[in-house]
């Protein structure tokens, strides 16, 4: 197997230039690459190559650019992780909220396996997933004032407590094992049915990872695509083979998601940071138009319209 060898910064220069990159400061870029990593700056090098064939630059592209790039994805994944965390806190507040008020206040009570799917198939997730959400308040439960205050002075964490000490993917399966008429009653409140909530969350909570992780998000695609949504339609996405070639499992999916999640204020205010970010990433980068990075992105032209409907 073929091993790789370890590169200067200068001769990481050297191979960004043989490929036909444009550094119009060498220092600042040597300071760039030190700081930031080769690897993942160059990750972003796609939408600037000639063709999947000649991985050479297209001509006039520069490392500012290229950078520039760099620079916005990292903006996108704060404000969309900041957007995310809203929808996580208002997920875990709705679902303890419904579940103590059916099932009680205390884990023995509202832990119980009877209060879960009862879905044959589904016996074992249930029961791994209860035994993840009682490990937690076993290891954790005293490392935190509000649940420590509660085992101290009550002996028991309720659940819109025990929510604090939950991951997002740890929220995913806890939607993911519960009765069909407890999902109904979750997703009705964001105008959804159980199933496509339920697919929403688990992306969400994917996009969510390679954000903390600062992974490359603003091209990235999930291989579970969304359902086909009113918004959609409204913009008139084009179709390919009767499928919408935006919307489904790129960035405008999310997009589309937390249409739906956030209040309309949240999501405005989501909607005018994403714009911002990409007009100034426009005034960035001349070598390669907006709307060919709107299309990496999956984003529509008339995105910006989805605000008004």
């Amino acid at each position: 197997m073929k091993s790789k060898v370890f590169k200067t910064i200068d001769e990481q220069i050297e191979i960004l230039q043989s490929k036909g990159l444009i550094i119009n400061d060498v220092a600042k870029a040597k300071d760039i690459l030190l700081r930031e990593n080769y690897f993942f700056i160059n990750g972003y090098r796609s939408l600037f190559l000639k063709s999947n064939a000649d991985r050479r630059y297209i001509n006039g592209v520069t490392f500012e650019e290229l950078y520039s790039v760099f620079q916005f994805d990292r903006n996108l994944r704060n404000v969309l992780f900041k957007n995310f965390l809203i929808v996580e806190n208002n997920l875990k507040s709705i679902i303890s909220y419904s579940l103590s008020k059916k099932y009680g206040v205390k884990e023995k009570d509202y832990l119980k396996p009877a209060n879960f799917s009862q879905d044959t198939k589904k016996v074992r997730q249930v029961t791994d997933v209860l035994t993840k959400i009682k490990r937690q308040i076993k290891l954790n439960g005293r490392q935190h004032s509000a649940t420590l205050h509660y085992l101290s002075n009550y002996g028991y964490v309720p659940l819109w407590i025990l929510v604090k000490l939950l991951s997002f993917g740890m929220i995913n399966e806890l939607y993911s094992i519960l009765k069909p008429e407890d999902k109904q009653i979750v997703s009705e409140i964001y105008g959804l049915d159980a199933e496509t909530l339920g697919t929403y969350i688990a992306l969400l909570s994917n996009y969510r990872n390679l954000c903390a992780h600062e992974d490359i998000v603003y091209d990235h695609k999930t291989q579970k695509e969304i359902p086909d949504t009113k918004y959609h339609k409204a913009l008139n996405i084009p179709l390919m083979d009767d499928e919408y070639i935006y919307g489904k499992n790129d960035i405008f999916a999310i997009v589309i998601m937390l249409k739906s999640m956030l209040t309309q204020s949240d999501f405005r205010d989501f909607v005018n940071e994403i714009n911002y970010e990409l007009n100034l990433l426009d005034g960035r980068v001349e070598s390669v138009p907006q709307d060919k990075i709107l299309d990496v992105m999956g984003f529509p032209d008339n995105w910006l319209e989805i605000d008004n409907l």
